[in-house]
């Protein structure tokens, strides 16, 4: 696959998911194992992962709900620092406080429902402050990541100019 071209507009990405949590019994139980993997992308820095404290992870460690909802958070904030420059916006400032629901299903599964970005915005002069909140409509529509996903990522946007 690594020596078929790639079409036009399709992009590949790889990573190595590597379990490094086997106490010496594997999977002999489940209290007897840690949920501990390496997640390694060529050329970038190794992530420390785990399972989710609830699901006896480690919580000092990025699990696959907080990876997911930083992928949603970037893409949105990479998105929207592009329609930004199309509108002719200057954007000096961008913070994020991301949060996102998962729900149970009870029967071992489950699913996020919801995710909710706060992006504060802050633009070089109170004149881009229409188009920089408008933005963040075009930043939804290019967004990969939320385009992918099958609940709603909300936006509850504020936008104030560094004169302010």
């Amino acid at each position: 696959m690594a020596d078929r071209p790639v079409p036009l507009g399709e992009h590949r990405y790889s990573l190595s998911s590597t379990w490094t949590g086997n106490s010496g019994t594997g999977t002999s139980g489940y209290r007897e194992y840690r949920r501990d993997v390496t997640l390694e992308v060529a050329g970038k820095p190794d992530i420390l992962a785990s399972a989710d404290k609830p699901f006896r992870g480690d919580s000092s460690r990025w699990n696959p709900e907080d990876l997911l909802l930083a992928s949603l958070s970037e893409c949105h904030l990479l998105s929207y620092l592009h329609a930004c420059v199309t509108a002719g916006v200057v954007v000096v400032s961008y913070r994020d406080s991301a949060s996102g629901m998962m729900r149970e299903d009870g029967k071992g599964g489950g699913a996020f429902v919801e995710v909710m970005l706060r992006p504060e915005v802050v633009v070089a002069d109170v004149s881009m402050i229409d188009a920089a909140e408008r933005a963040h409509a075009q930043a939804n529509e290019w967004c990969f990541i939320a385009n992918s996903m099958n609940f709603p990522v909300r936006h509850e946007a504020s936008v104030r100019a560094e004169t302010d």
